[in-house]
């Protein structure tokens, strides 16, 4: 034996092609959350943006089902752009009533998409938080604002755990039926420093741990542990030596797969990806009656499948190519 690989991966959660399904939190969230896409499940992947600490992730989430002014309280205005502090450097815009109406319609995706969903999944990032000294506000991004201007500081597993529960509580009197699934992000927060980042990744997982503990319809998915012990080789890491890359990845997202993937959802899960290779397919000659062969073949698959999975964009690109 030449690694640690992780155990089996066993869950009684299980997902299929009828579960609606949410990704939020760090980068993390958007890997796994778009390969779900890809592989044409019903995923609303990362809608608030990219948010590393567990208490603004909840806190948005507080918001998309009750709102408050907090949105209003943290706009600011720089470089002749309008942001929010409670929101990814990706929400900006030229005017404050365009801003908060993208706001708006975000946290109403995510009410909508809540209020149906089988499960949530909420990645982990950092356990750092920043508040901002005049007002004492969590902020999820300080966008380049003089860190003099906030405080620094590291969340307790209590103080995650706590927020939590509120969190869960406040969904389940919109959807009483959803279950979570927490994982901790691999990535490294190498700005914190290596110690502090290892102090962090302590902490959010802790609080996973007792979470996971305490509730029934909580599951934890070991992301972190897959990409620490089980996959600790830097051939497996973005040149930036802090990602995982997309070999990691795909290992991690067969781990996922075979944990959660609904077993009837297995077979048909395997029938898209060989289509949704087949449309990759670049040919030499795109007219040769080979090539006019292979595409009717790929439409009729498309159209099979069509029955359950939602293949319309797809049918029409392979109708263009049809002559």
């Amino acid at each position: 034996m030449f690694r640690t690989e992780i155990e089996e991966l066993k869950s009684r959660l299980k997902i299929g092609y009828s579960s609606p399904l949410l990704t939020v939190g760090s980068c993390f969230s958007d890997s796994i959350g778009q390969r779900l896409e890809a592989a044409k499940f019903e995923v609303m992947v990362n809608p608030l943006g990219t948010i590393f600490n567990p208490l603004s992730i909840f806190e948005l989430l507080e918001l998309a089902l009750e709102r408050t002014e907090v949105l209003e309280q943290a706009t600011l205005k720089r470089d002749g752009v309008y942001l929010n502090y409670k929101f990814h450097s990706s929400f900006s815009a030229k005017t404050k009533a365009t801003l908060h109406k993208r706001m708006d319609d975000a946290l109403n995706k995510v009410y909508e998409q809540i209020s149906k969903a089988s499960v949530l999944f909420i990645t982990l990032g950092t356990a750092w938080v920043y508040e901002q000294k005049k007002t004492r506000m969590l902020v999820t991004n300080c966008h380049k604002t003089p860190q003099k201007e906030f405080e620094k500081k590291l969340l307790s597993s209590e103080e995650i755990v706590s927020a939590f529960f509120s969190l869960k509580e406040l969904i389940h009197q919109y959807n009483p039926t959803i279950e979570f699934v927490l994982t901790v992000s691999p990535v490294r927060h190498t700005r914190d420093t290596l110690p502090f980042n290892s102090a962090s990744k302590s902490v959010l997982r802790l609080a996973a741990h007792y979470i996971t503990e305490m509730a029934d319809d909580v599951h934890y998915f070991p992301a972190y542990e897959i990409m620490m012990d089980d996959l600790r080789d830097y051939r497996f890491y973005e040149k930036d030596m802090i990602h995982p890359n997309e070999q990691a990845i795909d290992y991690i997202w067969q781990k996922f797969v075979s944990a959660y993937i609904h077993p009837k959802d297995l077979e048909l899960m395997e029938q898209w990806e060989k289509v949704r290779q087949n449309l990759n397919h670049r040919p030499f000659n795109p007219k040769s009656a080979g090539h006019q062969k292979f595409l009717h073949n790929t439409l009729q698959q498309l159209k099979s499948l069509s029955h359950t999975l939602s293949l319309g964009e797809e049918i029409a690109q392979i109708k263009k190519q049809i002559q």
